[in-house]
């Protein structure tokens, strides 16, 4: 034992005595752990590329596309401008039926579809056919994610029960949008003004005095087809820590009143007492046990209302929001000619002023009638008064600052000409949207099934003999004898 302690001692004065040099190398020798080191984050080493030449935010993820109409599409597209590769399958010979809905251009593809596919690929396929079952059976091997929004039940009817996809490919997301959850509702039908009118935004929404309105925003449809996008997107995330897919529900009343939530907010506060942002109270008019229409009251606590502008009798946009937020009231004041308001007690202070809030927009309203709505924007925006002007459509097409940022951008199609889309609404420095046309019925069918599945050319030939890539023809008619 002794010796072999005097041989580790040894040992130690010899490490010890070693020259500088040795040192050097010792710290050279650093490096492949410090590799290692962020290798084991999970995380590539940051590129050395230009932000916007490293590739798309999803490149790389398959999209297998069975939606139709709006809220499955949406997602689909915004999944598809952030660079996955999405393939729309459809019916051969028919289609997403929006392809011939509110057509505008005879023999072409309807706005309605072309608007709400860009940067898909098409392939046709015949459920039901077994060639296209084979292919069907390919595609979900090959793919990441599956989205559709089918009537409940009918992706189960198909034979694509999440048991069969999940046994076919563990790894693969299966997303979906419905009416309803869960409950009573969830075999409805639903559509973009039913999801409103469930969702809570119909009955909050319109004046005091009439009926429920729906909003012209697609907020049932294309809301819930943004809300499914980012469920993907977490999927897809939580994939790599997991390594298996999961099932992604979106139910449109849901979507609904996410984004009327803050009627919800109000309903509870009914329980303390009244709105007394509402114009309604400033009006000595009781309030009920339900969150109350209020016409153009602002939602977020601050008095609004929108007021015309010169130009009003002609132009039915001829609008301004205008909101009489607390900290520039006296700037408001000055602007329409009431300096004497910012020391009257009946206006001065927020309390003071919401008894008389009509009256008050009453006499901002003679100003803003003596000035264009974008001459009142931009002489409230120097002094910082919130307004917003009432743009039309045809204001908001032809806007060229919506143009430079590629909110609306212009897309030449072979069949339709040139028309206009609304772009990616969010941007990122490191995966630029280059918005392309929506894909014609089937046009990448063969690419798709030779490329992407890897089906030979023989293969190919015998799948369509089959049928499962081609419309049934039509029997032909008898000959008169």
């Amino acid at each position: 034992m002794a010796t072999r302690k005097k041989a580790k001692a040894k040992a130690k004065v010899k490490a010890k005595s070693k020259p500088a040099s040795k040192k050097v190398v010792k710290l050279k020798s650093k490096k492949p752990a410090v590799k290692a080191k962020a290798a084991a984050n999970g995380l590539p080493r940051p590129s050395s590329r230009p932000f916007g030449q490293a590739g798309k935010a999803l490149d790389g993820v398959k999209i297998l596309d069975f939606t139709h109409v709006q809220s499955g599409p949406t997602c689909t597209q915004l999944l598809a401008y952030l660079g996955a590769d999405c393939i729309k399958v459809e019916r051969p010979g028919v289609g997403d039926i929006t392809r011939g809905q509110l057509r505008d251009v005879k023999g072409a593809d309807s706005l309605y579809f072309t608007m709400l596919n860009a940067n898909k690929r098409s392939i046709t396929i015949d459920s039901k056919n077994p060639k296209g079952k084979e292919i069907l059976e390919r595609l979900i091997k090959h793919c990441d994610v599956l989205v559709e929004n089918f009537a409940p039940g009918a992706l189960d009817r198909m034979g694509l029960t999440w048991d069969y996809i999940h046994k076919t490919n563990p790894r693969m997301i299966v997303a979906s949008v419905k009416g309803f959850g869960p409950g009573p509702y969830e075999d409805c039908k639903v559509y973009e003004n039913v999801a409103q009118c469930t969702g809570g935004a119909a009955s909050t929404t319109g004046f005091r005095e009439g009926p429920p309105l729906v909003t012209g925003a697609q907020i049932g449809d294309s809301g819930t087809g943004l809300h499914l996008a980012f469920g993907i997107c977490a999927a897809l995330y939580q994939r790599t820590r997991t390594g298996r897919g999961q099932k992604v529900f979106a139910a449109m009343q849901d979507g609904v009143l996410n984004l009327a939530r803050v009627k919800l907010r109000d309903q509870q506060r009914l329980a303390h007492g009244p709105l007394t942002e509402y114009s309604q109270y400033g009006e000595g008019i009781p309030f009920g046990n339900a969150t109350p229409r209020a016409g153009n009251d602002s939602g977020g606590g601050q008095p609004g209302w929108i007021l015309k502008c010169k130009g009003w009798e002609n132009d039915p946009d001829a609008y301004i929001y205008f909101i009489t937020q607390a900290p520039v009231w006296e700037a408001i004041c000055d602007l329409i000619g009431k300096p004497e308001w910012k020391t009257d007690p009946d206006y001065a202070k927020p309390p003071a002023r919401l008894p008389r809030l009509k009256q008050i927009f009453a006499t901002i309203e003679e100003w803003t009638m003596t000035k264009t709505k974008f001459e009142v924007m931009d002489l409230c925006n120097a002094v910082d008064i919130p307004v917003g002007p009432i743009l039309s459509m045809k204001e908001i097409a032809e806007e060229k600052s919506l143009r430079d940022t590629g909110t609306v951008v212009e897309v030449d199609h072979p069949t339709r000409g040139k028309y206009l889309t609304v772009g990616n609404p969010v941007k990122m420095s490191d995966s630029i949207t280059e918005v392309k046309r929506s894909p014609l019925l089937g046009e990448h069918t063969e690419e798709i099934l030779t490329k992407v599945l890897g089906y030979s050319a023989k293969e190919l030939a015998d799948i369509k003999s089959s049928g499962a890539i081609t419309p049934p023809e039509k029997p032909a008619k008898a000959e008169a004898a």
